[in-house]
C-alpha cells in the first residue's frame, strides 16, 4: 500500500522536489542554510543523529553522554522509529548501505 502523508500539499511537493534535485553536500549546505535558521538545522541534525544511535541500540544514558539532549527528545524519536512513517529507518538504512559502498557519496 502506498504511503499517504498527512503533510502532502503543493508547498511540500515543491520543497521535496527541490531537495531531491540537490546533487552534492555543498548543494545541501547552501540550500538548508538559506531555508533554516542555524537552530532549526542543528535540531534536525541532532534528531537524526539520535535516531541513528537508537538504531544502533545505544541506551538513553549513552546518547545523553554524546549529545546534549533530554530524555524527552530521545523518547519522542524512539516513538517515531517504532510508530512513525519509517522516514528515519529508511534514511538510516540507505545511509548504512552507502557507508558500505562509499564510492556512491557525492
Amino acid at each position: 500500500m502506498p504511503y499517504r502523508s498527512k503533510f502532502k500539499n503543493e508547498e511540500t511537493e515543491l520543497l521535496f522536489s527541490a531537495i531531491l534535485s540537490l546533487e552534492t553536500k555543498e548543494d545541501c549546505y547552501r540550500f538548508f542554510e538559506d531555508v533554516c535558521t542555524a537552530g532549526e538545522l542543528q535540531a534536525i541534525a541532532q534528531r537524526f543523529r539520535i535516531a541513528k544511535f537508537l538504531s544502533e541500540n545505544l541506551t538513553y544514558q549513552e546518547i545523553e553522554k554524546r549529545i546534549p539532549t533530554s530524555t524527552a527528545t530521545i523518547s519522542r524519536i524512539k516513538r517515531s522509529l517504532k510508530y512513525g512513517a519509517d522516514g528515519y529507518k529508511n534514511a538510516i538504512e540507505k545511509l548504512n548501505r552507502r557507508d558500505k559502498n562509499p564510492s556512491n557519496e557525492k
